[in-house]
């Protein structure tokens, strides 16, 4: 039989994470960018948290995606309280930048 015809196995996200490095690798990356959001969350007033998401981690800059340009002016007079809330938890977080996301029509 051609090998270009074999069925394929399906596999589960968690099977496929085990069986690569750079998969494991991310999926700890988007665990640990979800953990940081859960540990500043109490910083940010209630009505403005659906507005906000977790971004990627790159070195020491870690991304918060912001749903509009209002949302982003008000997170950012946070930043400087979000960032010592994230070191004093032990992450190293060198900055934070805000990348706001443009709805599609």
């Amino acid at each position: 039989m051609d090998s270009s015809h074999r069925p394929s196995r399906a596999v589960t996200f968690s099977q496929a994470v085990e069986n690569s490095p750079h998969l494991a690798r991310l999926a700890g990356l988007v665990q640990d960018s979800s953990d940081r959001l859960k540990a500043i969350e109490s910083l940010i007033p209630q009505a403005l948290r659906p507005s906000i998401q977790a971004g990627p981690i790159d070195e020491g800059v870690w991304c918060l995606l912001v749903s509009s340009n209002a949302a982003a002016a008000k997170v950012r007079q946070l930043l400087p309280l979000i960032q010592s809330r994230l070191i004093d938890k032990g992450w190293k977080v060198t900055s934070i930048r805000l990348k706001i996301l443009i709805a599609r029509k």
